[in-house]
C-alpha cells in the first residue's frame, strides 16, 4: 500500500495528515475552515485517496497559514507515499464541468514543482473563504508534491462552482497519473530513470 503520514507544528498550525493512494476517497477532514474542508473531501472522494486530516491553525487572524499548510502537508505525504514512483503513469489531465464552471487541470508527477494558474473568480469570497487560498492550497501543494501542475478556467460566472470544479478536476488528473500503468509495471516513467 502506498501510504503516508505527515505531521507538521509551527507556531501557526498543528497539523496531522495521512494518505492512501490506494483507497477508495474515504475521507475524514477538519481544519476549523468549512469551505476548505468541503474542497478536501472533493478532493479526497475524485482522486480516490483516503485522507484524515487534523488541523488547528491561528483562524483569529485569517484562514492563510492553515490552508497553505494544510497544502504543504499534502504534497510531502503524497511525495512520500509515491515512493520512486515506479510503474505509475506520470501524467493526467482532466475537464471538469460544474454547472456554469469549465475547469481544465493536467499535471505531470515530474518531481519538478511548477505551477501556472490560470484562473478568476468573480467574487473575492466564497462565503467567509478568502479565494486567493486556492491557488495558495495549490502552490503548496504542487511545490511540495514535486507536481507541475496547470489549472485553467475554461468557463464560469460562480465562485463556488469555479472552485469546487478546481478541486475535482485537480482530483481526477492525479488519480490517472497515479494509477498503475499495466503496460509498464515495473520501470520508472522518465527516460533519467528517475523521477
Amino acid at each position: 500500500m502506498r501510504t503516508a503520514q505527515i505531521t507538521r507544528k509551527t507556531n501557526e498550525t498543528d497539523i496531522t495528515l495521512s494518505v492512501t493512494l490506494d483507497g477508495t476517497g474515504r475521507h475524514d477532514i477538519k481544519t476549523g475552515i468549512g469551505f476548505f474542508d468541503h474542497m478536501l473531501d472533493q478532493l479526497a472522494r475524485h482522486a480516490l485517496i483516503d485522507m484524515d486530516i487534523r488541523a488547528t491553525g491561528d483562524l483569529h487572524i485569517d484562514d492563510h497559514h492553515t490552508v497553505e499548510d494544510v497544502g504543504i502537508a499534502l504534497g510531502q505525504a503524497l511525495t512520500r507515499a509515491m515512493s520512486d514512483k515506479r510503474g505509475i503513469r506520470r501524467y493526467g489531465s482532466f475537464h471538469l464541468a460544474m454547472d456554469d464552471a469549465l475547469v481544465r487541470a493536467a499535471l505531470d508527477l515530474s518531481g519538478r514543482p511548477y505551477l501556472v494558474w490560470d484562473m478568476e473568480f468573480p467574487t473575492p469570497r466564497i462565503g467567509g473563504f478568502d479565494t486567493e487560498l486556492v491557488r495558495e492550497f495549490f502552490q503548496a501543494v504542487a511545490t511540495h508534491g514535486g507536481i507541475t501542475l496547470h489549472v485553467t478556467k475554461l468557463a464560469g460566472i460562480n465562485s463556488h462552482h469555479i472552485a469546487e470544479a478546481a478541486f475535482k478536476a485537480v482530483a481526477r488528473a492525479l488519480r490517472e497519473a497515479l494509477e498503475a500503468d499495466p503496460r509498464n509495471q515495473s520501470a520508472i516513467p522518465s527516460t533519467k530513470g528517475t523521477l
